[in-house]
């Protein structure tokens, strides 16, 4: 018995040892370079903060609507949901983009990861005005997205039809998607602010199911803050997600910060154990993600809370989901050029 525990505490303390030291390096999966007002602090800034905050990569992405300054409005709004004046689509984001990476040092470039979002989802042309962005900067572009589909109140605040996941003119651009390898990321919420049911899962899970070479990024897993003003925590997500992977290779998990908590992390800051068996059953389909948008002081605060949520699992592990696995759901090609 004496033996027993002497084994058991020596395992402990060496278990310890190995979360303190840990050195994560980070890949930010869900980044916007402008915010609701195509404004931005600068790629600049951005290096720094990604410097300070040991990110050695980031997908870079503008904001593809831009919120409206109403007439009747004597104050600018600060975010979309400053009032209640709209937005609209702004294709002009992913010029803000390319003009800022094509400044850049060869070595600078092989950090950051440009998604094309400037398009608006409801419209059968999209892919036609993609294919056009693709062919006037060939090989600038990695991905696609954020596409905003359902978004909370910004769903209802952006001017033209109500975007969806499953729509036909989605359907067009998953096509385009599988024809360039390039993945694709989402933001389709799981469910409205009031329905405790995934309300909305059809239409994420309809493209997973019809377009299996493509590789969809779920931004936030289907949550945001909002839902979670109105509902505290989707009793249903994780048994959502743990059938979801099974089904869909073709799924990845953004992991950003509405999923921290209340779902890896409890109040107390203690992991889930559920959440830490989900990831190790897939270890290569979760990302981390901050979700700025313009602003980037503080960058590395938001991938470090993450933490002691990675320190609970295998090392390996942790740092696929830390950093490698943004990488791998890249174009073949850019993975290459990131290899050399």
């Amino acid at each position: 018995m004496r033996i027993s525990r002497h084994l058991f505490a020596t395992t402990l303390a060496l278990l310890a040892l190995d979360c303190l030291a840990r050195d994560y390096h980070y890949s930010d999966s869900h980044l916007h370079y402008v915010d609701f007002f195509q404004e931005t602090e600068g790629m600049s800034t951005l290096l720094k903060a990604m410097d300070a905050g040991k990110i050695d990569h980031a997908m870079v992405s503008g904001i593809p609507v831009a919120k409206k300054w109403h007439e009747d409005e004597p104050k600018r709004p600060r975010y979309y949901a400053g009032d209640d004046a709209g937005a609209y689509w702004y294709s002009a984001t992913d010029v803000f983009v390319a003009a800022a990476v094509k400044k850049l040092s060869p070595e600078q470039r092989k950090r950051v990861h440009p998604f094309l979002s400037g398009f608006n989802p409801t419209d059968k042309n999209a892919d036609a005005h993609i294919r056009r962005m693709l062919e006037l900067d060939p090989g600038l572009w990695q991905g696609l997205g954020e596409v905003f589909t359902r978004h909370d109140d910004l769903t209802a605040l952006i001017y033209g039809d109500t975007p969806r996941a499953n729509n036909e003119a989605m359907a067009r651009v998953y096509h385009l998607a599988a024809e360039y390898d390039l993945p694709v990321m989402v933001h389709s919420n799981v469910t409205s602010k009031r329905e405790r049911n995934p309300l909305y899962l059809a239409e994420i899970e309809d493209p997973l199911r019809n377009h299996p070479h493509v590789r969809f990024i779920w931004a936030h897993a289907g949550t945001s803050l909002e839902i979670h003003r109105h509902q505290e925590h989707l009793e249903f997500l994780h048994g959502t997600l743990e059938r979801m992977l099974g089904e869909y290779p073709n799924l990845y998990i953004d992991l950003s910060w509405s999923v921290l908590q209340p779902y890896l992390l409890d109040a107390k800051g203690t992991p889930d154990p559920k959440w830490l068996k989900l990831v190790e059953a897939y270890p290569d389909r979760f990302m981390l993600g901050s979700d700025v948008v313009g602003r980037f002081e503080g960058l590395g605060d938001y991938l470090r809370a993450f933490d002691p949520f990675l320190d609970a699992l295998p090392e390996k592990v942790a740092q696929q989901v830390a950093r490698d696995n943004f990488l791998a759901v890249l174009p073949r090609k850019r993975q290459a050029q990131i290899a050399d």
